[in-house]
């Protein structure tokens, strides 16, 4: 098994990889027409990580290898959540909460209202390589942001609190590619604490990891995405045992829960169609995102 109860990792081993390997996509997208990350950070983590193959990657100038294809939806994810923080800080949102930050740098190259807050929460050794790279690249945050080192499957709520986090205070909540690495119990124990910090109006913008079965399918993908041999498949790593509904547990909590096809987005919006997708692609793109808030 890939997993197991308490794993850790830092950025260049298993789930940290991932968030790695993110980065890198978001630095390729640089390179696409239109770019849709704009992410001057991305390809300076990949560097100081020191992970050859992703560096490679990076520097590779076809943009019909499976690398390419990589910064192709994870430009689109990246637009939808930059998109979705910058509505919600406009709209009121005093507080931003990055679940599974990994390498995002969204405190430092989204544009932000006075006062607000960005709050990171993610494995301690993660965030200790983020700091690490932007410290030495003198990189200034354009708001406030503060870290919460720890895990998700613990007591992240109440670190959460502790380290500023006002439940009184209407928040943008954002879980980007974070769902599938979380057992079933650990994802409905999030959303019951989430739910528990929220004043009304506040917002949420979800990835929805696989239903159970949809692992194999990915897994069936992966030769269009390889990652390096040395790591773990991205489908070992990932869970698809039962969990709540989660749009049917907000809904019966008052959230207006609306769904996104980022297919039709991205032609529509971001000048970017998609030709060809794998189905699972297809089917990840059209259906596992959406937004909500609260409303009572």
């Amino acid at each position: 098994m890939a997993r197991a109860a308490g794993d850790t990792w830092d950025i260049v081993t298993s789930v940290g990889f991932t968030a790695l390997a993110v980065c890198a996509a978001r630095a390729l997208d640089a390179a696409l027409d239109p770019p849709l990350a704009n992410d001057p950070f991305a390809a300076g983590f990949v560097t100081a990580a020191g992970e050859p193959n992703l560096i490679a990657a990076v520097a590779n100038t076809d943009m019909t290898s499976a690398a390419a294809f990589n910064a192709q939806w994870v430009g689109v994810r990246t637009r939808f959540f930059d998109d979705y923080f910058t509505r919600a800080a406009r709209s009121g949102a005093q507080q931003a909460v990055i679940l599974a930050a990994g390498l995002d740098s969204r405190a430092y190259r989204l544009e932000w209202p006075s006062g607000c807050t960005v709050f990171e929460v993610d494995q301690p050794q993660v965030l200790e390589f983020k700091q690490q790279v932007l410290e030495a690249r003198g990189a200034a945050p354009s708001t406030r942001r503060v870290t919460v080192a720890i895990d998700l499957r613990d007591d992240w709520a109440g670190a959460l609190v502790e380290a500023g986090f006002d439940p009184g205070r209407s928040t943008a909540w954002a879980l980007e590619g974070l769902l599938p690495y979380l057992p079933g119990p650990a994802q409905d124990a999030l959303f019951e604490r989430l739910h528990g910090l929220s004043a009304v109006g506040s917002q949420i913008a979800a990835e929805l990891g696989p239903a159970p079965g949809e692992i194999r399918d990915f897994a069936d993908s992966v030769p269009t995405i390889s990652q390096d041999s040395d790591q773990p498949p991205v489908s070992e790593l990932w869970y698809d045992d039962p969990r709540t509904d989660t749009k049917a547990f907000l809904a019966e909590r008052h959230w207006e829960v609306t769904g996104v096809d980022l297919v039709e987005t991205a032609a529509s919006e971001y000048g970017r169609a998609f030709h060809e997708l794998p189905t699972v692609f297809d089917r990840l793109l059209r259906s596992k995102f959406f937004s909500a808030i609260r409303k009572g």
